[in-house]
């Protein structure tokens, strides 16, 4: 069993919802990144989606955006995205890892040459966002012999077909976008969410999460009352923008915050 699946079984068992937090690897430094791993891991999230810095995102806001932007200027490659992960996993060797990326990265190093490091990492799942299910096979056939769940996403637009069609390719869980637009809108509906998490699970077993517009405490929790996990990325970058030239005070901050977020899913 996958470290995802049996972090989803702990969870189920235990009457909990996962809080899965998304970070850019190297914002705002790049020694920032595995200390605020194993901090947020303190702080009672259950899997980490790690971004991997990208300079042309598509599905990513400004917020996220910005944080890649500083990234890269400190040169994080998807190799040192990987060393990040090799040296969290000395300490913890239990908490997912998910990466979160676009395609070009990926075919630079290789499908081969990326699958095999990432195992070796210790990466638990990949979601890249510019790859659509239907010309996925080649990489879904490296991934799958390392262990390494393919996340995908599926809209609040996508079609029941293609739905089913996701699910049957996906492992791990599927993840719902939320909204109508990039990271950190602000349009979420809870309703329209609960009816499509529903919606989802006529399909799939997996658990489903759902990412983008999710803010504060209250939306976790409403979203939290449907889905299996809840994914929140830019309501913690913004965070690294506003206290990214004082990391102690910001450790603090984003600790408090997925306190507050972790005590919303329990009530859920």
């Amino acid at each position: 069993m996958s470290r995802i699946a049996q972090r989803f079984a702990e969870l189920k068992a235990a009457g909990r919802k996962a809080l899965i937090p998304f970070v850019a690897a190297g914002d705002p430094q790049p020694e920032f990144t595995v200390p605020l791993m194993h901090a947020m891991v303190k702080a009672g999230v259950d899997a980490i989606e790690l971004g991997v810095p990208f300079s042309d995102p598509m599905a990513d806001g400004p917020v996220i955006q910005r944080a890649s932007e500083r990234a890269l200027k400190h040169r994080v490659s998807l190799h040192k995205v990987l060393e990040m992960v090799r040296e969290f996993r000395q300490q913890d060797n239990n908490t997912p890892v998910i990466l979160m990326g676009y395609l070009n990265p990926v075919e630079a190093m290789g499908y081969d040459e990326f699958a095999t490091a990432a195992a070796a990492a210790g990466v638990d799942g990949v979601l890249t966002v510019d790859i659509p299910p239907e010309e996925a096979d080649e990489l879904l056939a490296v991934f799958r012999p390392h262990g390494i769940d393919p996340i995908f996403l599926i809209a609040p637009t996508t079609s029941d077909s293609r739905i089913e069609h996701i699910c049957q390719l996906a492992s791990g869980f599927v993840y719902y976008v939320s909204v109508r637009g990039v990271t950190g809108s602000d349009a979420l509906n809870t309703a329209e969410v609960h009816a499509q998490v529903e919606r989802i699970r006529r399909y799939t077993s997996l658990p489903v999460g759902v990412g983008f517009g999710i803010s504060d405490a209250v939306s976790a929790r409403a979203v939290g009352q449907a889905a299996d996990a809840v994914i929140v990325g830019s309501a913690l970058v913004r965070r690294f923008e506003e206290l990214q030239d004082d990391p102690v005070k910001l450790l603090a901050v984003l600790s408090d915050f997925i306190a507050e977020l972790r005590a919303a899913l329990d009530e859920a």
